[in-house]
């Protein structure tokens, strides 16, 4: 016979069973394990630049590293669970949180992305923008980016491929990362 708690009532929906707090299941604990190993292997997958702005342990930087320059296939798989033990210590949301506003998953990242689009759109409907722009950062090539600017609307004009629009808005993004070191 099972067990049953003396105040469960199979026929009331409102008595369940008190839940015992206890350890997770091994179930879960694999899944957890999975997920750091797999943050982990987003980590490996980053270049040089954007692995040094995300904040982590030393250890953990050295095994990242490490992991990167592994290319036989079993030492790879041994690196990134090494990583994911060591990710075990530490808390994962903010290189989960760097990683995705990498990807720009992010709202903060979406929102810069939105703004920095806007900024283009004005750019090219007025040149004066460009005062604002001189303002933000100092170090901005007017000279370029007027000439993206008449190359960006010569190519809306002429119905052609947005090269000059696209190359304005990457100017414009390095500009503003200039501008928040």
């Amino acid at each position: 016979m099972i067990p049953v708690h003396p105040e469960y009532d199979p026929e009331d929906p409102q008595s369940d069973q008190p839940e015992r707090p206890g350890p997770p299941s091994k179930s879960q604990l694999k899944r957890e394990m999975d997920a750091l190993q797999a943050l982990g292997e987003r980590l490996v997958g980053l270049g040089a630049e954007r692995l040094a702005k995300v904040d982590m342990p030393d250890d953990l930087r050295d095994a990242v590293k490490d992991a990167q320059r592994f290319t036989k296939h079993e030492a790879r798989r041994r690196q990134l669970q090494y990583i994911g033990r060591l990710m075990r210590n530490i808390d994962p949301a903010p290189i989960q949180a760097a990683l995705d506003e990498f990807d720009g998953i992010s709202a903060v990242a979406k929102a810069r992305m939105h703004a920095l689009e806007r900024l283009r759109e004005r750019l090219l409907e007025d040149e004066s923008v460009l005062n604002e722009i001189a303002r933000r950062t100092a170090t901005a090539d007017f000279q370029h980016l007027r000439q993206l600017r008449r190359n960006a609307l010569k190519e809306r004009a002429e119905n052609k491929p947005p090269r000059a629009f696209r190359e304005l808005f990457r100017v414009l993004r390095e500009l503003e990362d200039q501008a928040d070191d």
